[in-house]
């Protein structure tokens, strides 16, 4: 069996943890392993190979965190959504190899009951069904779609309900949360495709066809992808196809797509206080903290707060509003904000970057540079580069520990001499 794993979200609902290039799926939000690492761990099991569908800014992040397992690649240079980018998979694939679809920022916390419905999953597919896995609902979400089901029969699919509608489907006891995860051969819905969704089967097809037999990483390009609909699974194939069989599932699964949602995972006080990190509360209730800085926060006497704290931004609002971080979102993307897209921390091809500070007038960073790795400045950077440990040639002269190099008109070509342990270094940027 093959795990499809779909990663090319920017995760914009958890700001400022979650940034455009580290996605919350990438984030360690509760302990040290990632969403995406926890994907691949518990897929380990039952799969014998891995495809990710991402895109050019997150891959390195995904190569990374797939520790000693080996992927495929295929790089979407925009996103066209759910069906062609299962498409795009599914057309390398024999036709009777069993694949698993799988978001990469979900959280399921009971194992083995998730591993017998992939079992009861993978039984249906290869007689030929279309899988959804179906949740049972412990409340009346409205920001899930809705599978109405008899057994592991599918009688419709339905929207993200208003509230009151939410609430009857619970208290029908006929209907589960649609997870968004799938099992199917890989023929089972390229037929399925084409017959339903035949402009998604021709498009997705013609995007390999000058493609690298037998490539890693495969790069589609963008004129392949604007020729695809948008449009996902749902709508392009499961909602019309009568193949369709649901697997209720009680795995403990959470999409984790909001800080409420969050909330109710981490570990918290007598009082309802989230455990953080140099958080302290004195006379306060119910308030969901994330404190990634490194400084103190004292909350005094207040309750029900959303507090996120990072190096570089901070949100406070009101815990139960968590959807309205989108607002905040969509007032930085006018902002035209930096914070949006970037996180204190990047893991780079040559290195792994942290903020340090970042003010109007300058950005202060370190960098661990790489064994044997070379970066160049641009031409007109204004930077001020510091050795603090390891070895560095600056425009092939060597630095002593501590000595900095200044450059503010020239490129400046900067290579780590030790070919096994990284260097530090510590960068301004002029603005």
């Amino acid at each position: 069996m093959v795990n499809l794993i779909l990663s090319g979200g920017s995760g914009t609902r958890l700001w400022p943890l979650s940034r455009k290039l580290m996605p919350k799926q990438f984030y360690p939000l509760l302990g040290e392993k990632t969403l995406f690492e926890l994907t691949v761990e518990r897929n380990a099991a039952f799969c014998s190979d891995y495809w990710v569908v991402t895109n050019k800014d997150q891959a390195l992040l995904a190569e990374t965190q797939l520790g000693e397992h080996e992927a495929h690649f295929i790089l979407e240079p925009i996103g066209r959504n759910t069906a062609p980018a299962i498409a795009l998979v599914c057309h390398k694939l024999d036709s009777n190899t069993v694949v698993l679809v799988s978001a990469s920022d979900h959280l399921i916390k009971k194992q083995a009951a998730y591993e017998a419905v992939v079992q009861r999953a993978k039984t249906l597919a290869e007689a030929g069904y279309l899988v959804t896995f179906g949740i049972q609902p412990h409340y009346a979400e409205t920001g899930y779609g809705y599978i109405e089901y008899a057994g592991e029969e599918v009688i419709s699919f339905k929207e993200k309900p208003d509230a009151a509608t939410a609430a009857s489907y619970v208290q029908s006891g006929r209907y589960l949360w649609n997870s968004g995860m799938f099992c199917f051969t890989a023929g089972t819905f390229l037929s399925e495709l084409e017959k339903y969704c035949p402009e998604v089967y021709h498009t997705s097809k013609a995007a390999l066809k000058n493609q690298p037999a037998g490539a890693e990483v495969l790069q589609i390009t963008l004129e392949a992808m604007q020729a695809m609909p948008d449009i996902s699974i749902d709508y392009g194939v499961m909602e019309k196809s009568d193949k369709v069989r649901v697997v209720p599932a009680e795995i403990g699964w959470s999409d984790l797509g909001s800080f409420d949602a969050l909330y109710t995972e981490m570990p918290q006080d007598e009082q309802g206080n989230t455990l953080a990190e140099m958080s302290h509360y004195l006379g306060a209730k119910g308030n969901l903290v994330f404190n990634r800085s490194d400084s103190r926060l004292v909350l005094l006497d207040v309750e029900d707060l959303l507090i996120v704290k990072t190096q570089t931004a901070t949100l406070i609002g009101r815990r139960g509003h968590s959807q309205q971080v989108k607002k905040a979102v969509d007032f930085l993307k006018q902002e035209n904000a930096w914070e949006l897209n970037t996180n204190e921390s990047q893991i780079l091809s040559y290195g792994i970057q942290r903020i340090v500070s970042s003010t109007p007038e300058y950005e202060l960073v370190e960098l661990f540079l790489h064994p044997g790795e070379t970066i160049q400045t641009h031409p007109g950077e204004k930077i001020t580069i510091q050795l603090i440990s390891g070895s560095l040639l600056a425009n092939e002269r060597p630095l002593k520990l501590g000595e900095c190099v200044n450059e503010h008109k020239n490129a400046l070509k900067l290579t780590n001499t030790d070919l096994e342990q990284p260097c530090l270094l510590l960068i301004t940027h002029l603005h």
